[in-house]
């Protein structure tokens, strides 16, 4: 598709017509246009008032989203993820004790789930989530099988939440999600009910969906690249730069949200129309040959510079910092743990997770 051309129509479950963006530079640029918003209550696409979890700032433009994303900027501050850093490690060292004396498991079971689940979930302060209820529903949300699985699991999932912030109220604590019940803006102004409940959803389920996939992805890379695992292997300080082209080779998100345009939009050759659905191909993107050369290869030596795994523009991942952290902690402690690490050949084949938002696979067969 991109050969023909950076921008085509194509046709999903949800819209007759949706514009899918390619290239590299169309989709950086697409990405931090302001003539494409967020918020699809503002669009012909609207039906009612939406679940609670819709008030994130995912799907809010300026200037709502820049009020609640200072909200949560001042308590997500890159010092406070940095003071998790041992933490962290002892997570992952724990996840491994458990782990290694099998010989052989699931890896997104084993490790690449309860990791940054564990974080996220300590961080915001609530431990005792149900985490295999929220994983289920989480799965049903960003990857559903139908848009009927998808409306339940919302609905569902909303009304979790709002009985784990009443408690939260109730019993607050030095952390996270106590933070935003009392955060004010400088007006005076809190986060209401809804963006309570829509701020928890996308912290817990953006903040462990995607390590998820970067951590299983990445590690599947590795062990496809004998001679990419050979050479880490040999020199782990190369892990940093391994994790960005984990992240650009088979980043965790396929594709961006929607975008609308608020009025058309020339992008390339095609001029998008005003009120029309858009999709970013953050995957096309990072293997744009004309952004990297071999886009296809591994290479974790590639200069990976500008890659879109996380976004670009006022929606950029703000939980960059502490993904990046824990993958590379998890995959080189995994990597020391378990020296001859490969796929387990009686696997068969992998069970992608359907949809084009989130790129990963339900499970990672491995022995060592």
């Amino acid at each position: 598709m991109r050969a023909e051309g950076p921008v085509h129509t194509i046709r999903t479950d949800d819209f007759e017509r949706v514009w899918l963006i390619v290239g590299y530079e169309e989709g950086r640029a697409a990405l931090a246009d302001q003539r494409l918003g967020k918020d699809w209550r503002t669009t012909p696409y609207a039906t009612g008032e939406g679940d609670p979890i819709n008030a994130n700032m995912l799907e809010m433009d300026a200037p709502h989203h820049t009020r609640l994303r200072k909200l949560v900027a001042r308590e997500f501050t890159a010092r406070r993820i940095e003071s998790l850093r041992p933490r962290v490690q002892q997570i992952t060292d724990e996840l491994l004790d458990a782990m290694v004396p099998a010989g052989h498991g699931d890896l997104v079971d084993a490790l690449a789930f309860p990791l940054p689940m564990t974080v996220i979930c300590e961080l915001l302060g609530v431990p005792d989530l149900d985490r295999n209820e929220f994983r289920r529903l989480s799965n049903d949300i960003v990857a559903p099988k139908t848009a009927q699985e998808e409306g339940e699991a919302g609905r569902s999932m909303g009304a979790y939440l709002v009985e784990l912030i009443e408690d939260k109220r109730c019993s607050p604590g030095d952390d996270l999600l106590s933070a935003l019940i009392r955060a004010r803006d400088e007006e005076g102004d809190g986060l209401s009910s809804d963006e309570l409940v829509g701020m928890a959803f996308l912290l817990l389920v953006a903040g462990h969906e995607t390590t998820v996939n970067l951590i299983s992805n990445g590690v599947r890379a590795l062990l496809t690249h004998p001679d990419q695992l050979a050479a880490l292997r040999a020199d782990f300080g190369l892990i940093d730069g391994a994790v960005e082209e984990m992240l650009r080779y088979d980043g965790p998100v396929e594709t961006a949200t929607f975008r609308f345009t608020r009025e058309p939009v020339g992008i390339g050759s095609r001029v998008i129309p005003a009120g029309e659905a858009v999709l970013i191909a953050l995957a096309g993107a990072d293997r744009d040959p004309a952004r990297y050369p071999e886009p296809d290869r591994f290479d974790i030596r590639r200069d990976t510079q500008g890659h879109l795994a996380f976004g670009h523009g006022i929606h950029f991942c703000m939980g960059a910092p502490l993904a990046r952290m824990e993958g590379r902690i998890a995959i080189r402690a995994l990597l020391e743990r378990c020296p001859d690490l490969e796929l387990a050949p009686e696997a068969g084949e992998l069970d992608w997770l359907p949809g084009m938002l989130i790129r990963g696979v339900r499970r990672l067969p491995v022995r060592w």
